[in-house]
């Protein structure tokens, strides 16, 4: 990938790209472990799944920020 813009559009790009996979790693944790974990608490699965809704949306609204910069 080459990026032919300015330092900061580069330190942006690296930014949002860094948070997505934050997200991501995130979400999958969630999955993966924290909603097994919380088995045997309402109150926690519901969190967990408020959570994914929240971190999905969060991703939703990144991927197309990335796309438009790598596409520059």
């Amino acid at each position: 990938m080459t990026i032919h813009q300015n330092g900061n559009t580069n330190n942006n790009l690296y930014n949002l790209m860094q948070q997505l996979v934050e997200e991501n790693k995130s979400l999958w944790h969630i999955r993966k472990y924290y909603l097994d974990d919380a088995d045997d608490c309402k109150d926690c699965q519901k969190l967990w799944h408020d959570m994914i809704e929240a971190k999905s949306e969060w991703v939703a609204r990144l991927e197309p920020l990335v796309q438009h910069y790598i596409n520059q």
